[in-house]
């Protein structure tokens, strides 16, 4: 009879049933791979989501806005870097989760961005763990998302091939 009680635990965690999926939405966002020099070398910012994932500051596209604009508005917003410059578009990835009973289907235009002014005077959001400037190489290892990574690989052959 004691086992009862443990199955019972057990069992919940296979009988979750989820409502199924009424919708699906899509989500238009953009972001960047911020980057700077330090001593010639390049470093690269990540910020720390709140499920301790290391990614690239992104945020909706506003209406009126176009994906550039949205990427270095985020970067200020999410980072505290308002004194930027784009190089140019990088690439697009798609990420797609479940929202209660919606699909939502995100597709991020991602900018190479380089920081300017203070560099050192990042601020994360509230909602964030952390936010870091990272060398390349260990940027490539902390980022969470594989496309994100292949993205940030074309990032850097740029820098180098542009010298910037």
């Amino acid at each position: 009879m004691t086992s009862a009680p443990k199955f019972d635990r057990f069992k919940k965690y296979f009988n979750r049933h989820k409502p199924s999926i009424q919708e699906i939405v899509r989500e238009p966002t953009a972001g960047g791979i911020v980057f700077r020099r330090v001593d010639g070398q390049v470093q690269i910012l990540l910020i720390q989501d709140g499920k301790n994932r290391w990614t690239i500051p992104k945020g909706h596209i506003e209406e009126g806005e176009t994906a550039v604009e949205t990427a270095l508005r985020e970067i200020g917003e999410e980072a505290g870097i308002h004194q930027s410059e784009s190089f140019g578009w990088l690439g697009k990835i798609h990420f797609r989760y479940r929202r209660i009973d919606k699909l939502v289907l995100m597709t991020t235009q991602i900018y190479l961005v380089k920081a300017l002014g203070d560099t050192d005077d990042i601020q994360k959001e509230d909602w964030m763990n952390d936010i870091r400037w990272f060398s390349f190489h260990d940027a490539l290892d902390e980022i969470e998302y594989e496309d994100i990574s292949k993205i940030m690989l074309l990032a850097m052959k740029r820098i180098r091939q542009e010298n910037l």
